[in-house]
């Protein structure tokens, strides 16, 4: 594969092995051999192959887990040229212009600069997903969330699961859902300003003012990937 190709479209149906493969470690963090050929349905030989050429054209890197007595099992992840193979809304000019402002304005004013950023581009996600139920609305916010990089998607919050700390003791929940993001598009500038993607909990939450959203995981803290809690109370169910 040339490793100078970006993966871009529809990521979630690669067009070859190695992207596949990509794809994988992009949403899972890491892997093995065995789960890579377990979940892409690939011999093991096949994998092993497909790693070694990844490895060598420097788009994942292994770590060597401590496997009891035996050999050390060897754990796939992508390394930073291979995080730089998916979307990505930035560029240096961008970074450069954050950074110009951040000495220009000082952190209070940046920091309410942003919060504007967020406040219009919430205003842009409601009116585009417009008034249906709770799950329609998600489905188009992934979409949205996908083509503009994030590689997101949603799933029903596990019912065996209780709700997040921060919303217990509120009002019980008709439809509770997980939204996740694998893939960061603007990774870089959110290591260096954080608060770039701080608001993306206000951004949600205000782009489904009749959910209670509350972040779960969070990229910035280490954590793999973003995910939020997305629920519809009770007593504004319609």
């Amino acid at each position: 594969m040339d490793s100078t190709r970006k993966i871009t479209g529809q990521v979630a149906q690669p067009a070859s092995s190695k992207q596949a493969i990509l794809v994988y470690l992009r949403k899972a963090g890491q892997a093995n051999a065995q789960t890579l050929a377990e979940h892409l349905r690939i011999s093991p030989q096949a994998i092993r192959r497909h790693l070694k050429d990844l490895e060598a054209e420097g788009l994942i890197k292994h770590i060597a887990q401590p496997n009891g007595l035996g050999r050390p099992q060897h754990l796939y992840q992508l390394s930073p040229l291979g995080e730089e193979q998916f979307p990505a809304s930035y560029d240096e000019f961008a970074l450069g212009l954050l950074n110009t402002l951040a000495e220009t304005l000082g952190s209070e004013q940046m920091g309410s600069l942003l919060h504007h950023q967020w406040q219009r581009k919430a205003r842009e996600y409601q009116a585009q997903l417009g008034s249906g139920s709770l799950r329609e609305r998600l489905e188009r916010l992934v979409q949205l969330r996908q083509a503009e990089g994030y590689m997101a998607e949603y799933y029903p919050y596990p019912a065996d699961l209780t709700v997040p700390l921060a919303a217990e003791g509120s009002e019980p929940y008709v439809e509770q859902y997980v939204l996740v993001e694998h893939n960061c598009a603007i990774a870089q500038i959110a290591h260096t300003f954080p608060s770039v993607c701080g608001h993306e909990l206000e951004m949600f939450a205000a782009a489904l003012p009749d959910c209670r959203v509350e972040r779960i995981t969070w990229q910035v803290q280490g954590e793999h990937p973003c995910g939020y809690w997305i629920a519809k109370p009770a007593a504004r169910s319609t």
